[in-house]
């Protein structure tokens, strides 16, 4: 896992910000695409500590919605047009 310095987090952030309304990505594609394969759990790690960020287009690869804010992270998702059904994101087929 990549150290979580500056450089890993302005890249995590742009790649997160970047996620259009109505889009979600998942924590490892956000690594991917970050430069940083492999550091999903690093990402998530991220999310939990930097405010303001969309936190609710993230998902697991399963489409698992986050622990203890699944009701939360459901109407947030919703409210983008993205369809969740039994705590799963079923947006175009992702799941």
């Amino acid at each position: 896992m990549p150290e979580r310095g500056e450089e890993f987090n302005d890249a995590v952030i742009a790649t997160i910000e970047a996620i259009p309304c109505g889009e979600i990505s998942t924590y490892g594609e956000i690594a991917q695409e970050s430069g940083y394969p492999g550091a999903a759990r690093a990402v998530g790690n991220l999310l939990r500590t930097v405010p303001g960020l969309p936190w609710w287009r993230v998902i697991t690869s399963t489409g698992r919605l986050v622990p203890d804010k699944e009701v939360e992270h459901a109407r947030l998702l919703r409210a983008e047009g993205i369809s969740v059904m039994r705590g799963k994101v079923t947006m175009r087929g992702r799941v």
